[in-house]
């Protein structure tokens, strides 16, 4: 290699270079982008309910246990021993009445598609080469012009997208329920349990004895009305 060193560019050539100035970077835009989400719902969800019920309800529960566990010359005795005398009796009538009256009104205060419409109208900005700003295919002296003129048309947006999206939704639903019993529940359990586990000349004896008197009676009528009146205008 040469250590001599280059010779620079004289001023004659330095005068004879030219420079085009880029645009400031607030104005070079690659990509625009905007979305516009426009959602509403209307719902609406009345609920009426009505609930009689007349019930008289026993439930004595008697229970004995006993166990001999790995003991010899043992005894277990259980004995449960129940007596149980019930009368019920309901004079009563059950009446549920649920009246429900519903006016709703979701009617849509701008039908859609006017945001998209709108928006569909107004020019769209921006925008990349024009058949204007192109140089002619035939003329070689306006390569250099093309330059300039690719610089400047990044002064809009080479991609341009608009996304709108307008939903309305209207939900209505009027629940109405009415439920009417009478019930007598009588449930007496007797239980005698006697065991032995690995014991020797023991004896278990368990006596489980019930005497159960029950007696039961309605007077009375259950009776569940339901009267539902609803203007749904959507």
């Amino acid at each position: 290699m040469s250590d001599q060193p280059k010779d620079g560019l004289s001023e004659e050539e330095l005068g004879n270079q030219a420079a085009t100035a880029l645009p400031d970077k607030e104005v070079v835009s690659i990509l625009d982008l905007n979305a516009d989400i426009d959602l509403a719902i209307d719902a609406a969800a009345p609920i009426d309910l009505a609930v009689a019920a007349n019930a008289n309800v026993a439930a004595p529960i008697d229970a004995a246990v006993g166990a001999n566990i790995l003991s010899a010359d043992s005894s277990a005795q259980a004995l449960a021993d129940q007596g149980v005398m019930i009368d019920q009796g309901i004079q009563a009538d059950a009446t549920a009445d649920a009246v429900q009256g519903s006016n709703i009104d979701q009617a849509a205060e701008a039908p859609l598609g006017d945001a998209a419409g709108a928006q569909a109208e107004q020019p769209a900005s921006g925008g990349g080469l024009t058949g204007a700003q192109l140089p002619d295919a035939g003329d070689a002296a306006g390569v250099g012009d093309a330059a300039g003129s690719t610089i400047g048309s990044l002064d809009g947006d080479l991609l341009n997208v608009d996304v709108n999206v307008d939903a309305a939704a209207d939900v209505a639903a009027p629940i109405n329920g009415a439920v009417a019993a009478n019930a007598n529940v009588a449930a007496p359990i007797d239980a005698a349990v006697a065991a032995n586990v690995g014991s020797v000349g023991s004896d278990a004896v368990a006596v489980a004895e019930q005497d159960a008197i029950i007696n039961q009676d309605i007077e009375g009528s259950a009776e569940a009305s339901s009267d539902q009146s609803s203007d749904i205008q959507q």
